[in-house]
């Protein structure tokens, strides 16, 4: 039957080179420490930090891509409600990744990060051919963002345990939607911090 076979267009870890990969932060945002979710949130979010702090060590270019809606204007918000609006703390990178001069920040409107931004142009002057996603929602704005990044030829990973999710399905589904559809790599943080230090 059609897609049982298993799927041949994963990334192989060892012939991943390093040089070509950058590190794509899917709306972590604000600071989870004490809020709500931090239950769901702050794990993860520790994880994305260690594995920014292997890729600037390593050179890997690492790129926030930050919801910045506009009230009133995006259809989203209809959706969701008020959040991640352009100017406030809730659209600004999370404390506990440690943003750095050096760092990119591309700001998004819609679920993925790809759409209407600036990220295709910034990834191919950097030379990213392989992309290592983390973020939030797994099943949402990282899930359109991995699908983009499918659609547009990039070789696909994406860190469990460096994603959350908290609004539509649930973890497991969405990362294996993600290795079925979209050939990405389902790797652990261990697992991506090797690869960005060339030990994979």
């Amino acid at each position: 039957m059609l897609g049982d076979e298993n799927n041949s267009d994963l990334v192989a870890l060892d012939e991943v080179d390093p040089r070509s990969c950058a590190l794509i932060v899917i709306d972590e945002l604000g600071d989870p420490a004490g809020g709500p979710l931090e239950g769901v949130l702050l794990e993860p979010t520790l994880n994305t930090a260690r594995l920014a702090q292997a890729a600037r060590k390593a050179g890997v270019p690492v790129i926030f891509t930050n919801d910045a809606h506009i009230e009133g204007l995006d259809r989203e918000l209809a959706l969701w409600g008020p959040h991640g609006l352009a100017g406030t703390p809730e659209a600004q990178t999370s404390p506990q990744l440690g943003q750095q001069e050096g760092d990119y920040v591309i700001e998004k409107r819609r679920y993925s990060a790809f759409f209407q931004t600036g990220l295709r142009l910034l990834l191919d002057e950097l030379g990213a051919r392989t992309l290592i996603c983390c973020g939030m929602d797994t099943n949402i704005c990282v899930r359109h963002t991995v699908a983009d990044a499918y659609f547009n030829n990039y070789d696909v990973i994406v860190v469990g345990d460096a994603t959350a999710t908290f609004l539509v399905g649930n973890q497991e589904e969405g990362l294996s939607y993600m290795e079925t559809c979209y050939a990405a790599k389902i790797v652990t943080t261990d697992e991506a911090e090797a690869l960005i230090a060339g030990r994979a």
